[in-house]
C-alpha cells in the first residue's frame, strides 16, 4: 500500500490549495453525504453556526469555498457543521524537559487521508499543519509557537457540533496561547467526542477533554490516547489497546524519564506504533512540534522531515505501507 506525502507552501488561498481539493472532492463528497445529502445541515445552517461560533473565520471561509467552485455541497462540507462520525486511534504526549515539545502518532486509513502538510499565511497569521479537508488540521504550529493536536476521546456519542479539524483551524488562526485556545475549545461544540492538547511558547499545556454530550473536561494531563480518563466504550479500547499506550507513556514520562530521542523513538515502535493500516488505525506519521523554536519534524521508520517556519520547503515523499499486519499489543 502506497502513500504520497506532500508539503504545500501558498501563502493565500490559491490554485494549489484549489487544486488539492479538486483531487479529493469526489472522495470528500462519497464521505460526506454516504447518508444522503439530507442528512447533513442546510448551508444557511452551517452558515448561522460558524457566524455564532466563529465569525472571525468566516470571510476565509467564503474564500475557500468560491475558490474551490462554490456549490451547496462544497460549502456544507467545507462548513464542518455536523459531519458524518469518524473514528481514528492517535497517541500523544508532551516531553516536559528543559525545552517542552509535543509529539503525536495520527493513527487512520491512509485512503481517507490528505497526507498533505500546508504552510499557509491566511489573514495576516502563519500557520504549518496537517491538512483535513483542506480547511481542517490534524495537528499544526503557528507562527506564535502556539500547537495543537487532537486523538479521538472513545465514546460513541454524536451531537451537533463541528467537526474538531475546523476548530484546530480555527485556534490557530486566531489565538497566540494556551489560555486562548482552551476558551475556544470550551465555547465551540465538537459533534463528537476527542481529546485536544495545546502547548504554547511558554510552556504552558492543557488537554481538552470534548464530547457532544457534557461539559468539556480540561486536565493537566500530558498525554492522550483514545479515552477521556476511563474507558466508555470496551470494545474500541480493547482493539486500540488505549491503555497500554496510556500507561506505557506516563511510565515513559514520570517513571523513568529520558533523553528527547529516547523518547521521540519510543513513537516509531509498538505498542504506540501501529500497522493496522487495513483496519483503518495504522500509524500514518509521527508528529514532533516545538513551539520554543517554531519548527515541526515528520517522522516515520527510516525517514523524517524537518521544517520550520523559517525553513520550509515543498516536496514529496512516497512511503510503502503493510498490507496485511496489525497492531502488535
Amino acid at each position: 500500500m502506497a502513500l504520497v506525502f506532500r508539503s504545500i507552501d501558498e501563502a493565500q488561498p490559491g490554485p494549489k490549495l484549489a487544486g488539492l481539493f479538486a483531487e479529493y472532492w469526489p472522495a470528500y463528497r462519497k464521505w460526506w453525504a454516504q447518508e444522503g445529502y439530507s442528512a447533513r445541515p442546510t448551508y444557511r445552517e452551517c452558515l448561522r453556526a460558524l457566524q455564532k461560533h466563529m465569525p472571525e473565520i468566516m470571510p476565509l471561509y467564503e474564500e475557500v469555498v468560491e475558490l474551490v467552485g462554490g456549490s451547496d455541497s462544497q460549502a456544507r462540507f467545507l462548513s464542518f457543521y455536523c459531519p458524518p462520525k469518524y473514528l481514528s486511534g492517535c497517541s500523544q504526549a508532551i516531553w516536559r524537559g528543559k525545552t517542552p515539545f509535543l509529539v503525536r502518532n495520527y493513527d487512520y486509513h491512509p485512503k481517507t487521508f490528505d497526507a498533505a502538510l500546508l504552510k499557509t499565511h491566511w489573514d495576516g497569521r502563519g500557520v504549518i499543519g496537517m491538512s483535513d479537508g483542506v480547511l481542517g488540521l490534524l495537528d499544526g504550529i503557528n507562527d506564535a509557537g502556539l500547537t495543537v493536536s487532537l486523538t479521538f476521546g472513545g465514546r460513541r456519542e454524536v451531537g451537533d457540533g463541528f467537526g474538531v479539524p475546523l476548530i484546530l483551524r480555527y485556534i490557530l488562526q486566531t489565538c497566540e496561547t494556551t489560555a486562548e485556545a482552551v476558551d475556544c475549545l470550551c465555547r465551540i461544540p465538537c459533534h463528537m467526542s476527542y481529546n485536544v492538547t495545546v502547548l504554547d511558547a511558554k510552556h504552558n499545556h492543557s488537554t481538552v477533554y470534548l464530547a457532544p454530550d457534557r461539559h468539556p473536561q480540561i486536565s493537566d494531563q500530558p498525554v492522550a490516547t483514545n479515552h477521556q480518563g476511563h474507558v466508555e466504550w470496551s470494545t474500541h479500547a480493547r482493539f486500540t489497546a488505549t491503555v497500554e499506550r496510556e500507561r506505557f507513556l506516563l511510565n515513559r514520562l514520570n517513571q523513568n524519564p529520558e533523553s528527547e530521542k529516547r523518547f521521540i523513538d519510543a513513537f516509531l515502535r509498538p505498542p504506540l506504533y501501529s500497522t493496522a493500516f487495513k483496519s483503518g488505525f495504522g500509524t500514518l506519521y509521527t508528529a514532533v512540534y516545538r513551539p520554543a523554536s517554531r519548527q515541526l519534524q515528520l517522522l516515520w521508520p527510516g525517514a523524517n522531515w524537518d521544517l520550520s517556519f523559517d525553513n520550509f520547503s515543498e516536496g514529496e515523499l512516497s512511503l510503502l505501507l503493510p498490507e496485511h499486519a496489525e497492531p502488535a499489543v
